[in-house]
């Protein structure tokens, strides 16, 4: 099984490849556009301000080819930020993958959300196995809202969408890679898919 992980230099890419690894995975660093379309499985990773993340993706023509994927595709904090139709952070028009905003968390909570924090309310085979308010690690200053596509949730300061899926697309706003054996088991999840 060939899996890419999307190298646009906006990404936790190393973190990404070595919890793969952990799990008997050996995945490929590419922004190579055959490549990508080539793969079985994508992960879009992402950190960083999603302007310039837009921006680094626009260069190489990946802001096109991400959204026609037809493998499984799994978008990673920011990268699953960017799979959404418009984001507040620098008022950056995302993909349009997913239906849905994002938004910057209020003053009324400290900015960024960083640490532990549960996921509840979870669906599809993202979350075999996984516990209902399994602990995950997140850090993050702008969330997607509640829709259609949410298939987990997290509550800081207002309910939001902690995990979202359309089609083949899969995102999630915690990091797998950082979130111990809770993590693993999504990341092993999508890698199963």
């Amino acid at each position: 099984m060939s899996i890419i992980i999307i190298d646009y230099g906006a990404g936790n890419t190393k973190s990404v490849q070595f919890a793969c690894n952990r799990l008997g995975y050996h995945p490929v660093l590419s922004n190579n556009i055959e490549i990508i379309q080539a793969a079985d499985k994508v992960i879009f990773p992402g950190v960083g301000h999603a302007s310039n993340a837009m921006k680094m993706l626009q260069e190489s023509g990946l802001d096109l080819l991400i959204p026609t994927l037809k493998q499984p595709v799994l978008g990673i904090c920011l990268g699953m930020q960017l799979l959404c139709n418009v984001t507040e952070e620098g008022a950056t028009n995302g993909l349009g993958v997913f239906d849905v905003q994002v938004k910057r968390f209020s003053d009324g909570v400290k900015v960024p959300q960083m640490g532990w924090n549960t996921i509840s309310n979870l669906k599809t085979n993202l979350f075999i196995g996984i516990k209902n308010n399994a602990y995950m690690y997140l850090v993050h200053s702008y969330y997607a809202e509640l829709c259609d596509d949410t298939i987990a949730q997290t509550t800081y300061g207002v309910t939001y969408s902690s995990a979202l899926k359309k089609d083949n697309f899969y995102g999630v706003q915690f990091h797998p890679e950082k979130s111990s054996l809770e993590g693993e088991g999504v990341l092993r999840n999508f890698l199963n898919l």
